[in-house]
């Protein structure tokens, strides 16, 4: 109740009549979704060892897979069928997963708790707030959270020796676009979703595109009409990005990882959107 009591101070006060609502339900999101963001800074004040929690599983992630086998491995075939050191070819797949499991957790289970049982949307949207600011401002809250786990491990490839071209400054931008693409379809996705137990299929897609996204081994490993899946899935573009980034083999085929994860964040912003109209303003 104390969360609830400080979000709808930090909102403005005058009452919409619910004809008005839902009249501009369907909008996309604006000022609002500042608030809303806002909102969630505040209730993490006294909660941020869960922020900062959530930067360690890549890191370990990189020092026991990247380091331990990498001594093991030695080289693999990276971009363009360069051979590449194995730590520096796991590390920016690792940046990418993280980008997407950070994304995913806050814009599914933090939000099915937020519009389910906190009830806190209904609460927003009792005010100014349209439901396109309470989607903007979930996935906004997503990126930032994302942005400072980003911002982390690359200090720590960088202290690693595992970036090798300046286009790497391009990569907190890129990892932020995974995390936009991401939190967009999860939160569509979310709105979905009717009890805890359907968030198994969620565990189902994002496991197996972690395991299978050349996020440990190249993607001519596996026969080709394997090969055409993977290229489809979104965690490759985001690691196939970020990889060509961190390495330096840049090319225009890259600007279409690009196009598809900003489809896929517009597409789930705009379905979530809709959706959180259509169930909280009936």
């Amino acid at each position: 109740m104390s969360e609830l009591s400080e979000h709808l101070r930090a909102l403005p006060l005058r009452i919409l009549p619910p004809q008005l609502l839902a009249a501009r339900g369907r909008l996309l999101g604006g000022r609002g979704s500042g608030y809303l963001i806002e909102r969630h800074a505040r209730a993490y004040r006294h909660a941020w060892l869960i922020l900062v929690s959530g930067f360690f599983e890549p890191l370990f992630y990189l020092l026991s897979i990247g380091i331990g086998i990498g001594v093991l491995v030695g080289k693999v075939t990276g971009p363009g069928g360069h051979l590449v050191g194995f730590t520096s070819f796991v590390a920016p797949a690792l940046l990418a997963t993280s980008s997407m499991n950070g994304a995913v957790f806050d814009s599914t289970l933090n939000v099915f708790f937020r519009l389910k049982y906190a009830k806190l949307y209904d609460a927003a949207l009792a005010t100014p707030m349209r439901s396109g600011d309470v989607a903007l401002g979930e996935i906004g809250w997503a990126l930032i959270r994302g942005g400072l786990y980003a911002v982390a491990f690359m200090v720590v490839m960088l202290a690693m020796g595992l970036v090798h071209s300046a286009w790497a400054v391009f990569a907190i931008p890129t990892a932020l676009l995974i995390g936009f693409a991401f939190a967009g379809a999860g939160m569509a996705a979310t709105t979905f979703i009717r009890s805890w137990l359907d968030f198994e299929f969620v565990t189902l897609a994002t496991l197996p595109m972690f395991l299978f996204s050349t996020t440990f081994y190249p993607l001519s490993v596996y026969p080709r009409p394997i090969q055409y899946v993977v290229d489809c899935t979104p965690l490759y573009q985001g690691i196939a990005l970020l990889r060509g980034l961190t390495l330096g083999y840049v090319g225009p085929g890259l600007l279409w990882h690009v196009l598809y994860l900003a489809i896929m964040g517009m597409a789930g912003l705009a379905i979530a959107g809709r959706r959180i109209s259509r169930l909280l303003l009936r």
